[in-house]
């Protein structure tokens, strides 16, 4: 059994994404992704500090 549509193949469907607009004043993806990595440290030296205390 042949079929006659054209064999599609892989690729870009022409759609782009649009960003979504930040809303004024709203922290940029960057700050917030540096914000989180400053937390996560800020949490391990708060643990480190806890348990030297406890010992």
């Amino acid at each position: 059994m042949d079929s006659t549509l054209p064999r599609r193949t892989p690729g870009p469907s022409g759609r782009q994404r649009a960003v979504p607009e930040s809303l004024p004043g709203a922290p940029t993806r960057a700050l917030r992704i540096r914000a989180a990595s400053g937390w996560e440290k800020f949490m391990r030296l708060a643990e480190v500090r806890d348990q030297e205390a406890t010992e």
